[in-house]
Parts: C-alpha cells; sequence; structure tokens
C-alpha cells in the first residue's frame, strides 16, 4: 500500500478505506475529548499506570504527564484526518514526520479497538475472523475485526516504508 518517494510515503485509497480511517480517527479524537473516562478499560490501555504498585506516584506521574499526553495523542489521530482526502478516495503523501504521526495514531486506534474487541496476545486473528464469520458474517464483530487487520496492514505497510 505504502509507497517511498524520496522524502515522502505514498498511498492511494479508495473512497470506502477514506471513509473507515475517517471514522477510527474521529472515534479516537471523541475517545480522548469529550468521552475521556479513567474507568473505560480502552483509556486504561492508552494511558497505563506507570507505578501500578504505587497509586500515588502513579497519580502524580499522570497529574503532570496525562493533559501534554491526552493532547499529543488528538494531534496525531488529528494527522489522519488532515491529510485524507475530504470527498472520497485519492492519493496521500506523508513526510517523515506526519507519518510517524500516523504510525502513532494508527496504534493507538489498534489497541483501542483490541480492548474492545477483547483481542490478546496469543488471539489468532485469522481464526477469531473466521469464527466470527461463520457466527454471523453480516455482524458487528466481522466488521471490527477485518478494519483491526486493516489498521494492521496499514501500519505494518508504513513502517516499511519509512524503513526503506
Amino acid at each position: 500500500m505504502f509507497r517511498r518517494y524520496g522524502e515522502h510515503c505514498v498511498a492511494s485509497f479508495a473512497p470506502d478505506e477514506v471513509r473507515v480511517l475517517r471514522k477510527v480517527a474521529s472515534e479516537v479524537v471523541g475517545l480522548l475529548s469529550e468521552g475521556f473516562d479513567h474507568e473505560d478499560p480502552v483509556v486504561e490501555r492508552l494511558f497505563p499506570d506507570i507505578y501500578p504498585e504505587d497509586p500515588h506516584n502513579s497519580a502524580e506521574f499522570r497529574r503532570y504527564t496525562e493533559g501534554d499526553l491526552k493532547t499529543s495523542k488528538i494531534d496525531q489521530a488529528g494527522a489522519i484526518l488532515a491529510v485524507l482526502p475530504s470527498d472520497g478516495g485519492g492519493e496521500v503523501r506523508l513526510d517523515w514526520d506526519t507519518a510517524e504521526a500516523w504510525l502513532r495514531a494508527l496504534n493507538d486506534a489498534r489497541l483501542a479497538m483490541g480492548v474492545r474487541l477483547e483481542i490478546k496476545a496469543e488471539t489468532d486473528l485469522g481464526e477469531e475472523l473466521d469464527e466470527a464469520v461463520l457466527h454471523d458474517p453480516a455482524s458487528s464483530r466481522v466488521f471490527q475485526l477485518s478494519v483491526y487487520a486493516y489498521l494492521g496492514y496499514l501500519q505494518e505497510s508504513l513502517l516499511n516504508a519509512l524503513i526503506d
């Protein structure tokens, strides 16, 4: 998908891909702004306790770093929204800094989806998707697992383009 052209990573996206990426990035922004809740397992995953055995120091660390980290994550998701074609599909050209922001935003989106879908390190995504398709091919779970897999593919493609 992504290819390296000089100082840029370039990819072409179909209209459906643009819609999915816009929705995913917008949901991350929403989660980190108006939907921000420390009790949400996704928020816990995106902002893990630095000192799990020491709640006081963890709270102090969070107090000093959480605002900047949240702003950074929102900006990274915004980097996806900023360069996607506004209407339909099209080409995306990412410079080094924007590509890095995309990688971090894609990672956050995958982490969030992984929590919601109950994906674990030992989960075989192919088996999980096959099982979901057998259970109900038209289910939202099939779509969500497909998006999760697509984001992983996109992330890997962008990383490979960066290191080429």
